[in-house]
């Protein structure tokens, strides 16, 4: 039976409940247990013979003569449901057997008994249903067969993979975690707008919209970063968000353009003392998230729980390309890039040069959990240099399983400096790059004001993907997908 003949006779079922009285969309239910509750207390609730109320949507029907058994489903749990026909009565047991199919959620009232295999089950008093489903299961057809499919159609496969719908709790959990730790930290949560004139706060390629009551042009911020520094200008010492970030870049598996990223921001802290605070974060994120400290990414096991490497950017980056950052040009880069076949028309000036062949050459290396430190001042406008080597910026990033997993640096907070860097930027962008961070005026005279020697951090939901082993938009409800 085609998808559209199965439809045609769920609409006729929908239209027997109506013509039998029957609201098949009530707005209210009655029950009293959730499935999980009702199991762990089966033993107190079938000895005293307790009316109960379970709801939930219908995963099995099996029928056998006069009964019908069916596994009901809502998001504690599972539960066989019995259904005789001399205890419902000839024209309800009708009624259902006609009209409730596998998909439909119905509330169901009765006594918890077990079978003669040792079943917890539900035997059914009422039933009524609550919502008539138009479209089959995934059983009863073959659109979720594809991986495409299942991410188009998010719903469906929550419905039929408990795997899947465990995986956004450990989400969920995973940016709870978060949360609590800054806080015990003394973190004041906070938000900053999405919409911004200038955007800033990272290398990337904004989206652009339009504000018809001012007629202005605005763009979906790329971070919220400025505006956080902005609060450290304005007095609060420790800040952070955790918001939703647009970046109009390529989708691979560790890259989205609309995703969630923590961002704080610790005044009177540098890159080191940071550090110490970000290594104890992501090991109590981790261990509240997979509920330890190891786990298998590809055909590799990370442990999160071990004191994490120092590795200098310098260091790294000379030992897989034989290339020396004291002395390299960017005619040198350029030319090492062309020989190992790394498209260098996208990348302009030195730092881009530096930035790509370091994630082409050395990054896939870094497996172990590590921060990868004090990289060129080229690639970062926005940190603080390095005393012993005003080249090199106080930058750390978390590295593992070959890639970058969260970025922090001392902040910037020269406003002199800070506005030359602004400026080199904005020549890479008069030059075609379109991912070059853009001149601000605002935020260096908010500079000007003073910021306080201050620290800054960031991971995404990349960081939660990694350790599901999963690409990052198989940790998202609903990505973005090219239509069909």
């Amino acid at each position: 039976m085609s998808l559209e003949e199965i439809r045609k006779a769920k609409l006729d079922k929908l239209e027997l409940l109506k013509k039998a009285g029957v609201d098949p969309y009530p707005a209210k239910s009655w029950r009293t247990h959730e499935i999980k509750r009702a199991l762990e207390n089966f033993e107190k609730l079938s000895e005293e013979k307790e009316r109960i109320v379970l709801v939930g949507r219908v995963m099995a029907k099996r029928e056998h003569g006069a009964s019908v058994f069916l596994d009901l489903q809502d998001a504690s749990g599972q539960i066989q449901a019995y259904f005789k026909k001399d205890v419902i009565g000839d024209y309800d047991y009708e009624l259902f057997s006609k009209t409730v199919d596998i998909g439909d959620f119905i509330e169901v009232s009765g006594f918890l008994f077990k079978t003669k295999k040792e079943e917890k089950t539900l035997e059914v008093e009422k039933h009524r249903i609550l919502t008539k489903s138009l479209l089959p299961l995934p059983e009863k057809w073959h659109g979720l067969e594809d991986t495409e499919e299942k991410l188009r159609l998010r719903y469906v496969d929550l419905i039929m993979s408990p795997d899947e719908r465990e995986l956004f709790v450990k989400k969920s959990r995973f940016w709870q975690a978060t949360r609590e730790f800054l806080l015990k930290e003394g973190g004041l949560e906070v938000e900053t707008p999405i919409l911004e004139k200038i955007p800033g706060g990272a290398d990337a390629e904004p989206f652009k919209t339009h504000m018809n009551a001012l007629d202005i042009d605005l763009y979906l911020r790329i971070a919220p970063e400025l505006n956080l520094k902005r609060l450290n200008v304005g007095g609060f010492e420790k800040v952070f968000e955790i918001g939703r970030i647009f970046r109009n870049e390529g989708i691979d598996r560790e890259h989205l353009q609309d995703y969630t990223q923590m961002e704080m921001y610790w005044a009177y802290t540098d890159y080191k003392q940071l550090m110490v605070i970000v290594e104890n974060l992501i090991k109590y994120v981790v261990k509240e998230t997979i509920g330890g400290y190891i786990h298998g990414w590809q055909d590799k096991t990370v442990d999160w729980s071990a004191p994490w490497q120092h590795i200098d950017y310098y260091d790294v980056f000379l030992k897989y390309t034989g290339l020396n950052l004291e002395h390299a040009t960017e005619k040198e880069l350029k030319k090492y890039a062309q020989e190992q076949n790394i498209d260098v028309e996208k990348h302009l000036g030195r730092g881009r040069l530096i930035d790509v062949i370091f994630k082409k050459k050395a990054r896939p290396h870094l497996i172990e959990p590590g921060f990868l430190i004090l990289p060129p001042a080229d690639i970062e406008p926005l940190a603080k240099r390095w005393p012993e080597d005003p080249e090199r910026v106080e930058r750390f990033q978390v590295v593992a399983c070959g890639s970058e997993l969260g970025k922090g640096f001392s902040e910037l907070n020269d406003p002199l400096d800070q506005r030359q860097r602004f400026e080199e930027q904005t020549k890479l962008g008069e030059a075609g790059d379109k991912e070059a961070q853009r001149m601000d005026e605002d935020f260096v005279e908010a500079l000007e004001y003073g910021m306080p020697p201050t620290a800054g951090f960031a991971y995404s939901e990349r960081l939660f993907a990694f350790l599901l082993d999963k690409s990052v938009r198989e940790t998202v409800f609903f990505p973005i997908m090219k239509p069909r």
